[in-house]
């Protein structure tokens, strides 16, 4: 119950502010404009399929960099303000605390993927494609930006600024995107599989982004992501002695 409460305060202060309506507004254009670029305005004829893969692809990436963006500031803001002795001395604990900045953050995310529905709605005007695709690609995105906002809670709790957490949780989330993906191309066996496993894009987005759902990779995205909520509390607790 004390995270939901949380969550509720965390997401109206999203809503009331405007720099979740930047951030928002800036990754949709973003978003918006590479999917007409890359998937609509391809010169060459493809399979309807084929164009909603890649507007996945796109909607992905920019899930995450909208869970990134908006989570740098979910707890270490709370230092900046000088919120975070009450938030210590109150009887809610690490653990709710640190859940209800991540739902608040999952609400925002949620948002920005409703927000991109038009664009897969093009594809249906221009071609076909089945409703079980668009709703498992859309899960997959969903269970992205659940990982990276827990990533960027993690990192916010880690630094009090809200600047390095940011920069640190874009760091990881490339390295989780992409650079693990490329170091398993170059890496031996049978280290080369065991960093492929970390690349959440390609090994665990792909099949959604084909619409396949695969519960290897949703048990993967939900262990991750219960990992760094529970980093996230730890951290919180040890400060409670500082």
């Amino acid at each position: 119950m004390n995270a939901l409460i949380i969550a509720k305060r965390d997401l109206a202060s999203y809503l009331q502010g405007y720099s979740a309506y930047i951030i928002i507004a800036a990754l949709l254009l973003g978003n918006g404009v590479f999917f007409h670029a890359f998937a609509l305005g391809a010169e060459s004829a493809r399979y309807s399929h084929e164009v909603l893969e890649n507007f996945f692809y796109l909607c992905w990436g920019f899930s995450v960099a909208t869970a990134v963006l908006l989570t740098m500031r979910s707890l270490a803001d709370e230092h900046a303000l000088g919120t975070e002795v009450l938030l210590r001395t109150s009887i809610v604990s690490d653990g709710e605390i640190v859940v209800g900045k991540w739902l608040a953050a999952m609400g925002m995310v949620t948002l920005y993927a409703v927000l991109t529905l038009h664009m897969p709605l093009l594809i249906f005007v221009n071609g076909k494609v089945s409703l079980a695709h668009l709703m498992v690609g859309y899960l997959g995105v969903i269970l992205g930006g659940g990982t990276a906002s827990a990533l960027g809670v993690f990192c916010s709790a880690l630094f009090r600024n809200q600047l390095a957490a940011g920069i640190i949780g874009g760091l990881l989330a490339i390295y989780m995107s992409v650079i693990a993906w490329m170091l398993a191309d170059t890496t031996n066996p049978p280290f080369n599989d065991v960093i492929a496993y970390t690349a959440i894009f390609n090994q665990h987005f792909v099949p959604f982004m084909e619409g396949r759902i695969a519960m290897s990779s949703i048990v993967y995205q939900g262990s991750l992501t219960a990992l760094f909520l529970l980093l996230a509390s730890y951290i919180l607790h040890t400060r409670r002695w500082e």
